[in-house]
Formats: structure tokens, sequence, C-alpha cells
């Protein structure tokens, strides 16, 4: 599944194609996605899109009155081609701009969403967001204080959405590598110390991610086509049987959550 640097990068390379342009017609070929695709969302005929921004792993393109709220759910993409060009199998959710161009998701598995937030209402898959791992708000004392009262492994536990949102299964892993903390540690055992370590290197690792694309997964490409270039650079995750990069330990995996959770068990304690 696309993590919050892929949608990052997805969201980055959209806003120049689709912001600010006026929107000829909106065609639903499969409205049946992880949620119904709402057909109201065919009014927006006419109107000029505004910014698209990043919530999570969400996408909110924004418009006077509401946003789309879009997700690449397990195998989706987004692409802005020529309006004339032939539809794809899969492409589901079609926005065709006056420009003559037209922006298209298409999503093999259809675990996707496309879904409408009325201005002045927050959608609850939006509400009950905790906060993104970027901003200031999340660091080493928050994180320190979420975790106080969860019995359970830490790596699932900076994998919730309410602790903190965007953290998927290959940045947790390494995170939690360059902090040097085992995945199965209770999270209600790790100091204050190693929490504010263990945020900080989650800023790092999203950043680092972002920076070159988002991490290369089978069924993700940017906007442009291209693969992301982040995966040549991971230090555990999908590495399970090889040499530890830093001590030269054999790297493990394990089932935690029913995700593959990649460590050193020299070097995460």
């Amino acid at each position: 599944m696309p993590e919050l640097p892929e949608v990052e990068t997805t969201t980055r390379g959209l806003a120049p194609h689709i912001t600010g342009q006026t929107i000829k017609a909106v065609n639903i070929h499969q409205p049946q996605l992880r949620w119904p695709i709402p057909d109201e969302l065919k009014h927006l005929a006419g109107e000029v899109s505004g910014e698209i921004i990043r919530r999570a792993k969400y996408m909110l393109w924004q418009f006077p009155a509401g946003s789309v709220v879009m997700h690449l759910g397990m195998s989706g993409t987004m692409r802005v081609v020529g309006e004339n060009t032939p539809l794809k199998k899969h492409d589901h959710f079609e926005v065709v701009f006056a420009n003559g161009t037209s922006f298209r998701l298409n999503d093999p598995r259809r675990f996707g969403a496309i879904l409408w937030q009325p201005k002045g209402e927050t959608l609850e898959i939006i509400s009950s967001l905790g906060p993104e791992p970027l901003d200031d708000d999340f660091n080493g004392d928050y994180l320190h204080q979420k975790l106080s009262k969860r019995k359970g492994a830490i790596k699932n536990a900076i994998m919730t959405n309410a602790v903190v949102v965007g953290v998927g299964n290959i940045y947790a892993s390494e995170s939690l590598f360059l902090s040097g903390i085992h995945p199965k540690r209770a999270a209600n055992r790790i100091s204050l110390k190693r929490c504010q370590l263990l945020a900080e290197n989650i800023k790092q690792v999203l950043l680092q991610a972002i920076e070159k694309g988002g991490t290369t997964l089978k069924d993700f490409t940017q906007t442009d086509g291209s693969p992301g270039y982040f995966a040549q650079q991971l230090n555990v995750y999908g590495r399970e049987g090889d040499n530890c990069l830093k001590c030269g330990s054999t790297i493990l995996n394990i089932t935690l959550g029913q995700r593959s959770s990649f460590y050193c068990p020299q070097c995460q304690r």
C-alpha cells in the first residue's frame, strides 16, 4: 500500500496540473470502490478547482463548496493525460478539464476512495486522525505520553493513526532500526529519551523518502510514471537473511499485527 511519502509525492506531482483548472465534466466509470463514489461529484462541472493537500494518506482536493477526499488504496495510481487518451482498464474516476486534459484514478483492486466532504464538515475518517508526523506537534514528549498506557508492541503503536498518521510498515521498520528499538518491545516501556530519538527518526526517514520520491512498491509509480527510489536505501525492510549494514548480523523477520517486521537482533533491543 502506498504510504505517506508516496501520497505526498503524488499530491505534489498532481498539484501543478489540476490546481486552478476549470472542470468540464466528471465521469464515474465504476462507482464501487472501498465506498461508493457519490454521484453528486458530477455537479463540480463548471467549477474551478482549488489546491490539493495531503492529510495522512488522504488527498483533499479543495473546491468552494467542499473537498474531494481521495485515497489510493492498495494499488491506486493517479494520472493527468490528454482527455482523448483511451481509458485504461480500471480507470474508475475521471475529471475532464477545459484545457483538454483529464485527471484519472486507476485502481485495479478497488480499495481506494473518492468521497465528498462538504465545506464546514469533516468526514469521520479524517476527524479521527492523529497528528502529522512532520508537524511540530509530533515530538518525543507527545509520543511518550501517548505510549504510556499502551502495552502492545511499539511497532504496532506507531502505525496506529490515533497516535500518529502515515507511519506505515516500511517506515516504521526503518525508524525503529535507526532508534535501536526492537519492534516487539512494549510501547509503554520506551523511555522519554528514546521516544525523542524515535520521533526524530520518524521525521528523518519520512523526509528522506519524500525527497527521493517515495519507496518503490510493486503497485506504485509517481504521477509521471517513474518509480520512487528510496527502496535502494532501506536498512532492514525486505532484507531478511541479509547482513545488517551496521553490525553485520543477520536481519530477521517476524509477524506483528499481520505485517512483516524486519529488524536486526543485535542493533535493536
